[in-house]
């Protein structure tokens, strides 16, 4: 769990960052908690799977490339082990305080990844969902467009220079074609708490877009 801020009450939110690994989305959620912050909002950035010391050691058997052998039911429940944890112990009393959380990734991952990427269920993934999150949606979600192939070429490229490459980052090409297909779906059936920015433009582009999105919708819970 990350430290949280100064305060400005009556603005809790709860906004999620979603897409491809790849996209940007973790250095773009990093960005949007400082400009929030810097304007006097109680801010939480977390992220999943992890954000408790719960979900860390969860997150680590999820992203081992020793663990390639997980069946898909597993990985399921691994992932929304780790959520219920993040849910009960930060984003809840966060939110329940006053306070605005940011969170990289949250249950739209698993409707993609886990359904869409591995073909389980939606009806019983979102039963799932539902009990590990208790209901809680995000009112604002920030979803970074970019295509399988470069996502995974920016993932290969920055894995040279030390970062992550894990299990899921393995799988193969096909997998991340119906994750993507999988994220189009979510954002249609959606659209009004969806937001898509082109992940293919710069940092700088991509972040006053972002910044735009949460002011407009900041606005309207004023």
């Amino acid at each position: 769990m990350l430290q949280t801020f100064g305060s400005r009450q009556g603005d809790t939110m709860f906004i999620t960052f979603e897409g491809l690994d790849g996209s940007g989305k973790t250095t773009q959620a990093r960005q949007i908690a400082a400009y929030l912050r810097e304007r006097g909002h109680d801010v939480l950035l977390t992220r999943e799977p992890g954000g408790t010391s719960i979900g860390d050691q969860i997150r680590t058997v999820l992203h081992s490339l020793d663990n390639t052998a997980m069946h898909p039911h597993a990985e399921l429940l691994l992932y929304n082990a780790s959520r219920a944890q993040l849910v009960a112990e930060v984003l809840r009393p966060h939110l329940e305080a006053g306070g605005i959380v940011i969170c990289d990734r949250f249950y739209d991952s698993t409707l993609a990844y886990q359904g869409y990427g591995h073909n389980l269920d939606l009806k019983m993934l979102k039963a799932i969902v539902s009990f590990a999150t208790g209901g809680l949606k995000p009112d604002l979600t920030l979803y970074l467009d970019i295509t399988p192939e470069d996502g995974l070429a920016r993932r290969k490229q920055a894995s040279l220079f030390g970062e992550e490459w894990n299990r899921l980052d393995d799988m193969e090409l096909d997998f991340h074609r119906r994750v993507y297909k999988g994220y189009q779906a979510l954002m249609k059936a959606e659209s009004k708490r969806f937001a898509r920015i082109n992940a293919m433009q710069t940092v700088e582009q991509i972040q006053a877009e972002a910044v735009r999105m949460v002011e407009k919708k900041l606005a309207t819970r004023r």
